[in-house]
């Protein structure tokens, strides 16, 4: 479903990593790069931005007095400084669209008053790939074709899902972290690759390829995770030895545990 909302004015708080893929995604969904309009404290890194993306740079407070849908790409420790500072310039007919952790849409309400068209999403860095994951929660004054287009550009980073807002706590804890904790597999991997003689870069090959070919197989066989995992596991064979080291320290409790740390956080910073 295409949405039938179509902004002229788009402003980005924020340009860091995320601001950019953002930035980026508009653009391949169809958004010109004369209706984006960025505000970003470091000017180098403004102009890096306008040079590649030919969007536009302005003050925040002429940023957000123009824009239509304003993009609060900002650090959670930061969204409230920020939104005492755009709430009397803020157009009450914007919609805001917010990528903090933790902050929910009746805390950002309340800063700027009244109502206002707010949605929440929680993104995840390989959207800088093309394949990231996106869940989005709307506020009782979004309207659907605002949601449709956030969920459209959204589209352009990868995977988009609508979740209630009570579970993007849940959500941070899978996905929004989710790829620090590959990486942080991907680490032990290659450093127990190296312990066994391996080369830290034949290592690093070998388990990255490995678990960029166990992703393509669970995305498109069809099969799950669970079915996978017995296909390969011969019975009193390496890797089945493997799995049994992986049981006995309890690694689903490891992974629940470190999931509730990251979603208690989440709801921290609310």
């Amino acid at each position: 479903m295409t949405s039938d909302f179509t902004p002229s004015a788009i402003g980005v708080i924020g340009a860091g990593i995320m601001g950019e893929a953002l930035i980026s995604a508009l653009i391949a969904s169809g958004v010109s790069p004369s209706t984006i309009t960025i505000s970003e404290k470091r000017d180098d890194r403004a102009s890096e931005l306008m040079a590649k993306y030919g969007v536009h740079s302005a003050s925040l407070e002429a940023n957000v007095a123009k824009t239509e849908v304003l993009l609060l790409v900002v650090k959670p420790q930061d969204m409230a400084t920020v939104l005492e500072e755009i709430k009397d310039v803020l157009n009450p007919a914007a919609v805001v669209v917010t990528f903090a952790a933790g902050k929910k849409i009746d805390f950002i309400a309340s800063i700027l008053g009244g109502k206002r068209s707010i949605i929440r999403v929680m993104p995840n860095t390989p959207a800088l790939v093309g394949e990231g994951m996106a869940a989005i929660s709307s506020g009782p004054d979004v309207s659907p074709s605002h949601t449709q287009f956030v969920r459209g550009f959204l589209e352009a980073t990868g995977q988009v899902v609508e979740v209630d807002e009570k579970l993007q706590d849940a959500v941070t804890a899978v996905s929004g972290s989710g790829p620090a904790y590959f990486f942080a597999f991907i680490e032990a991997m290659v450093s127990a690759g190296v312990d066994l003689g391996l080369s830290s870069e034949v290592a690093t090959q070998l388990s990255i390829q490995t678990m960029v070919g166990a992703a393509k197989l669970l995305t498109t066989s069809g099969k799950s995770a669970t079915t996978l995992r017995e296909n390969v596991t011969s019975p009193n064979g390496t890797t089945a030895a493997a799995l049994a080291s992986f049981n006995d320290a309890e690694l689903g409790k490891i992974v629940k545990s470190a999931m509730r740390a990251a979603r208690d956080r989440s709801q921290e910073l609310a």
